[in-house]
């Protein structure tokens, strides 16, 4: 979960319209550098899965927990309205979202688990403590298995047909055209596409975060999630999770 965590903080200072960079050129970490709610998330899905001990209405119910737990610790993070609800709600429920943070928090899943089928009834799971909706559910077993299968030796070539036969996801854009016209958009049917193809376009594990500030929009989420994808396949290097961890 590395990866993501620091594809959120290398996004972070180029969320929304206002701040995006739609170039390749930019300090991977600086000072305006800082966890968002995509670390907050993935981390408390994390501790879910190890609390959950494999059991699997059990590993709901940590995660849940967990994501209330770490949300109400961490409250400033830039949570969504309906996130931050749902956080205060004294019976949450799930509110049929279809936004990004289902996608953006299960890069563990992929990592944690040893079947394909496995990685994907939990990344289902994941998403339904709060994004009940089909696109919510698709984008997060989108990303939790082309992580799986990335790790376990397969091609970028194999994960997008996998992806597109199994998701009916478009991945015939480039990065060159969502940067010239990309804007911001926070559902899992327009940036999860984005990211995968971010990564698929990438030399790198830098290059596939580089890929995913540079065509502006949910910067951090974007750059969230393709950093998860670029782990499974590249690793993460040295020299940036040294830096990325003081923060």
């Amino acid at each position: 979960m590395l990866g993501a965590i620091l594809g959120d903080m290398v996004g972070s200072p180029y969320e929304f319209d206002r701040n995006n960079h739609k170039s390749k050129d930019f300090p991977l970490l600086s000072e305006r550098s800082h966890f968002t709610d995509d670390t907050v998330m993935t981390l408390a899905v994390a501790r879910g899965l190890m609390a959950g001990q494999g059991d699997a209405q059990k590993t709901f119910a940590e995660v849940r927990y967990e994501m209330r737990r770490l949300g109400n610790v961490y409250p400033d993070a830039g949570y969504g309205g309906m996130f931050r609800r749902w956080l205060c709600a004294e019976h949450p429920q799930p509110y049929g979202s279809f936004g990004n943070g289902s996608a953006m928090r299960v890069s563990q899943i992929g990592f944690y688990y040893n079947s394909l089928t496995k990685v994907l009834e939990e990344a289902e799971k994941s998403a339904k403590v709060t994004h009940n909706h089909k696109e919510g559910s698709k984008g997060a077993q989108a990303i939790a298995g082309s992580i799986f299968l990335l790790r376990t030796g397969h091609t970028k070539g194999d994960v997008k047909k996998w992806l597109e036969s199994t998701f009916g996801y478009d991945l015939s854009q480039t990065v060159a055209f969502m940067r010239s016209c990309n804007e911001f958009d926070e559902s899992c049917q327009v940036t999860v596409p984005q990211a995968i193809i971010c990564f698929h376009e990438s030399n790198g594990f830098e290059d596939a975060i580089r890929n995913a500030v540079s065509i502006g929009g949910d910067s951090d989420t974007i750059a969230c999630i393709a950093g998860g994808l670029a782990e499974a396949f590249y690793g993460v290097p040295d020299n940036i999770f040294d830096k990325a961890y003081t923060y």
